[in-house]
């Protein structure tokens, strides 16, 4: 069973493949409509996750969308878990009820992995649990997890870059449009923010 975290697919929301140039450049396809992606992310999602593995999804699963989540979700394998983000509330009220489809659904939880603490919350922090002590990767034991941020290199791009080497971003758009474990989710962060050779 392995434990993969995702976030911001924004399934159904036609103007993310323009405002996050979901493309053949960023993800290997040229999107001719929002079912083409919806299908490109739940096959991506479906070719890496098991039925047992746990997925912790860090909010906007999806916006604007033409159907209802139910749809997304039935296709979608493994146990998922939802921390919510700002676009999940409008969807979140067409579910009757959350537990047919989530093992857990919060607005923040804090995990524990091998030894490491890691917080999980839709939106970049500057704090959380044991960061004070999160000044490298090397020796940290509490990490945050996050979304929201998608693939935009504004001013909290460079903050987090400069500043907070253990919040790590773990949007669709940095991570190869699927799920993706700890290790892989690092690595892929290290690299956006080019704090390692690509």
């Amino acid at each position: 069973m392995a434990i993969l975290f995702t976030s911001d697919l924004h399934l159904g929301h036609a103007n993310i493949i323009s405002t996050c140039g979901r493309n053949a450049e960023s993800c290997g396809k040229d999107f001719a409509s929002v079912d083409e992606m919806n299908t490109f992310l739940i096959d991506k999602w479906n070719q890496k996750v098991e039925k047992d593995d746990e997925v912790y999804i860090l909010g906007d699963l999806s916006f604007r969308s033409n159907q209802s989540v139910k749809i997304y979700l039935e296709q979608l394998k493994g146990r998922k878990h939802l921390i919510i983000g700002n676009h999940d509330f409008k969807w979140q009220k067409n579910i009757q009820n959350m537990n047919d489809y989530f093992e857990t659904v919060s607005n923040l939880e804090v995990i524990k992995l091998d030894k490491k603490l890691i917080t999980l919350c839709h939106y970049p922090l500057l704090e959380w649990n044991g960061s004070r002590r999160a000044k490298d990767q090397e020796t940290s034991i509490s990490w945050l997890i996050h979304g929201h941020i998608h693939n935009s290199r504004d001013d909290v791009f460079e903050y987090i870059r400069d500043h907070l080497p253990c919040a790590l971003n773990c949007g669709v758009d940095i991570n190869g449009f699927e799920p993706v474990t700890f290790e892989e989710l690092l690595a892929n962060n290290n690299k956006w923010y080019g704090r390692t050779e690509a």
